[in-house]
């Protein structure tokens, strides 16, 4: 059995909370979104189904340390968080501003124990209400299937307009020579 000095223990700990700070304060100087949430009580299948369905969305979602994520927040741009981090937090955060309150919002209406409590948009802060807003809007990728849906609609339009002619004139062709046959 390896034995660790209380200075080695601490030193190890003291790095591991300095890594923690490093990769929030990246999280929250690249993140589109930050929502923050309570977890009273969930169980490890529903954390893992969470942590699945938000990473679909192409968001993260992490358990937070408050010290630490208040450290972490000093300079950035979600810095307005900092008034929700209060008892067991966690932040689920994506590049997309959409996709983490759409999951967070859905997950929360799903299970009690997950509650939403607000989040932040670089330089603006956003209670509930907002994140519900942003949760019911579409995702940047349903937007651009939206947008190219309305391009290929006039060219698919445009094709079937000129195919038009030339298959009402077959028709014609066809019903006299038909009726040609017939007589």
């Amino acid at each position: 059995m390896i034995e660790c000095t209380l200075e080695e223990e601490t030193a190890v700990d003291r790095h591991a909370k300095e890594i923690f700070v490093a990769n929030l304060k990246d999280v929250f100087n690249t993140s589109a979104v930050v929502v923050v949430a309570q977890n009273t009580g969930l169980s490890v299948s529903e954390m893992n189904e969470l942590r699945s369905a938000m990473r679909e969305a192409g968001g993260q979602i992490k358990v937070i340390k408050n010290k630490l994520t208040k450290i972490a927040l000093d300079g950035t741009p979600l810095s307005a968080i900092e008034e929700y981090l209060n008892g067991p937090s966690m932040i689920a955060y994506s590049d997309d501003p959409v996709a983490a309150p759409k999951i967070a919002v859905r997950f929360a209406k799903e299970n009690e124990n997950f509650v939403v409590l607000g989040g932040a948009l670089p330089e603006k802060k956003i209670d509930l209400g907002e994140v519900k807003q942003l949760a019911s809007l579409p995702s940047l990728d349903e937007l651009r299937a939206r947008i190219l849906g309305l391009i290929n609609a006039p060219a698919g339009n445009i094709a079937t307009l000129l195919n038009k002619p030339s298959t009402n004139l077959a028709q014609v062709v066809k019903a006299y020579s038909e009726k040609g046959e017939a007589a």
